[in-house]
């Protein structure tokens, strides 16, 4: 699958294997992308959201005698943001999250308004842990969350196929346990 570890070996005269993981540890997209059913469950998440907004904003407005204008303007514009952010967001969010394994680090990138990049090296990688809200086992999606020794806190990837994120914690476990150093 094409999200298994890949191991690169560096064969270049004077350079150390320091100075060459410190090379590949580089800021760049990830190549993997998240389940496409990752899609149906931010909307249903942003749908709970709308839902709440819209009705309380619908039930206020229909039960005064007397409604304030600005009230009627801000539903109707509710009523027009909502279905344009469940048709959006969605699509744009699954183009931007992406995660990428490989034999010195996990990458990540995710957001839709505020993108936000990781890198965790494998040797800083302290737990690995799954996370299921009932949305996600509706939509049988994980949540992969990776702890390390960093004060940017864990790195963590949503939207994962289920078995994909069981696969992946099964392999980066046995990946963090065969790199030396003490994860601090």
């Amino acid at each position: 699958m094409s999200w298994a570890v890949r191991t690169e070996v560096v064969q270049a005269e004077g350079v150390t294997e320091e100075t060459a993981t410190a090379e590949r540890l580089t800021l760049r997209p990830p190549a993997n992308r998240v389940s496409r059913r990752a899609m149906g469950y931010w909307a249903v998440w942003a749908a709970v959201g709308w839902v709440i907004l819209v009705g309380g904003q619908a039930a206020f407005v229909f039960t005064s005698d007397d409604a304030p204008t600005w009230l009627v303007v801000t539903l109707t514009i509710s009523c027009v943001l909502a279905p344009l952010h469940l048709l959006v967001m969605p699509q744009w969010r699954y183009r931007i999250h992406r995660w990428e394994v490989t034999g010195e680090a996990v990458y990540t990138q995710e957001g839709w308004l505020k993108q936000d990049w990781r890198i965790a090296p494998i040797s800083r990688i302290q737990t690995v842990d799954i996370e299921r809200d009932p949305v996600e086992q509706l939509f049988k999606l994980a949540k992969l969350t990776v702890t390390t020794a960093s004060a940017a806190g864990p790195v963590k990837i949503s939207g994962l196929d289920h078995a994909d994120a069981l696969a992946l914690a099964a392999e980066l476990t046995k990946t963090t346990q065969a790199t030396p150093g003490d994860a601090t």
